[in-house]
């Protein structure tokens, strides 16, 4: 794909300028010329009459914005604060809380906290809005500033205000900054069971997470029973290190296609030989907050019969985005293909259906926190095969035989029921010697279960 090279200021005068675009773009007619001088007549008025006078970078920024945002959620344009957000999210560490945020309505709503962070362990969610920090409303900045208020010294405390639905009163927290570092993929063990958490899909996580498939199996001194990957709140990341962890997994067949504006336009990632796990059991973890290259591993594995993807219906987002550069700071986001799983299946608004579906009924606002995926994004691209939303919608209702409260379940020290459930899969899936691991780590009254007939926790 051609690799735009005209600096942000010099754009407006140079699509005015060339008659012929090349590559994919179509030619320049007599209604795109129209359009163009509508613009810059526009743009002259503003510079002759608005009331104060105006930055023309301001103004070029604005309508390179403006033009990527009536595309979609995902196309956008970054500079300053925004490019070093972007590099962040691929290579970087920076100071602040450990939060993905986006912009709602002028409001900023979490999209999730990142493990380990000052976020994370305050018990900020999904959903949740962010409404001060240290007592200034946030409401009307922009995102960028919003980011910029977030981060800063480590050892800096900031009170922040989160408003949570569900809740009468706004939540008051006082958090201190830390040096957030990304860290893709983290393992441990339990019993004879490994779980390898994978957070995003940054520069080598692939690399990381066969490191931890070695580590593993040094620890335990042998293989494991089996593999939890877990790629809840993984909201995704690099293309080829989705490819590079699905091939982890797979000793052949497709991973995933992407497809561009023409027909012809697909290209096709393939696994190579070679399962570094030697084919043992593999169940893969997904929620809501479950998006994009980490949807690319939980199809591979779940078309290719590799895994049992378990818990909730992931985010949706099946479009492919490339990075075009502008200038040595600058860079724009495009959506340029949508990808597809192994069987043909988009992900565009229907993410990934678990094969088994267990809620997070140890949460304590599950019946309550608003679920956010890609179909409630403004200008959210439509999938082809039409998705009704009332069927996106039906995982909302709970399965009555998950019956149990937090309060019980914490009685019986299972925090996170989804990978409680999990790891009894594993056992389920290998038998007894499953479940006397299970009974080693201390898990109250394991019991093998059927992945068709999920239990219903008791308190003691």
């Amino acid at each position: 794909m051609a690799r735009p090279l005209l600096q942000a200021t010099a754009i407006v005068a140079a699509l005015a300028m060339v008659p012929v675009a090349t590559g994919a773009m179509a030619q320049v007619d007599t209604d795109t010329y129209r359009e163009l001088d509508q613009f810059m007549d526009v743009y002259n008025l503003i510079r002759a009459n608005y009331v104060d006078k105006v930055d023309n970078k301001v103004l070029v920024k604005g309508a390179i914005e403006g033009m990527l945002a009536a595309l979609d959620p995902h196309s956008s344009f970054a500079d300053g604060v925004d490019f070093e957000n972007l590099r962040i999210q691929t290579e970087g560490n920076y100071g602040g809380l450990g939060l993905s945020v986006t912009q709602e309505d002028g409001a900023v709503k979490v999209i999730a906290p990142q493990e380990d962070t000052p976020a994370f362990r305050a018990g900020i969610k999904s959903g949740d809005y962010i409404t001060r920090l240290n007592g200034k409303l946030l409401y009307g900045l922009t995102l960028d500033e919003a980011i910029s208020e977030m981060r800063g010294k480590p050892g800096t405390r900031l009170s922040i205000t989160i408003v949570r639905r569900g809740r009468d009163k706004p939540i008051e927290l006082s958090l201190v900054r830390e040096i957030i570092v990304q860290k893709p993929v983290k393992w441990e063990v339990k019993g004879d069971i490994g779980i390898i958490n994978i957070n995003t899909f940054s520069d080598r996580t692939g690399d990381y997470t066969r490191d931890a498939i070695i580590q593993i199996r040094k620890q335990l001194g042998h293989d494991p029973l089996g593999y939890i990957v877990d790629l809840r709140d993984n909201g995704g990341g690099l293309l080829n290190e989705a490819i590079s962890v699905s091939d982890t997994f797979l000793d052949h067949g497709e991973i995933v296609s992407q497809r561009g504006r023409e027909k012809e336009d697909i290209q096709r990632y393939y696994a190579r030989p070679g399962d570094a796990t030697n084919g043992l059991p593999v169940v893969v973890l997904v929620n809501s907050g479950t998006a994009s290259a980490s949807e690319i591993v939980a199809g591979a594995l779940q078309d290719q019969h590799r895994g049992l993807i378990l818990g909730e219906r992931s985010f949706g987002k099946g479009s492919v985005q490339s990075l075009l550069k502008l200038g040595p700071r600058t860079e724009v986001r495009l959506t340029t293909a949508r990808y597809f799983t192994p069987s043909g299946r988009s992900v565009q608004e229907g993410g990934i259906d678990p094969d088994v579906l267990v809620p997070q009924i140890s949460d304590a606002d599950y019946k309550t926190r608003p679920v956010f995926r890609e179909d409630d994004l403004r200008r959210h691209l439509i999938n082809e095969a039409k998705v009704d939303n009332k069927v996106l919608e039906e995982d909302t209702k709970l399965d009555p035989r998950f019956s149990a409260t937090p309060e019980e379940l914490k009685k019986r020290k299972i925090d996170d029921f989804q990978l409680y459930y999990a790891l009894q899969t594993i056992a389920r899936l290998g038998g007894a010697q499953q479940v006397a691991a299970i009974n080693r780590v201390g898990t109250p009254n394991p019991q093998p279960i059927d992945p068709e007939t999920p239990p219903v926790p008791k308190p003691n």
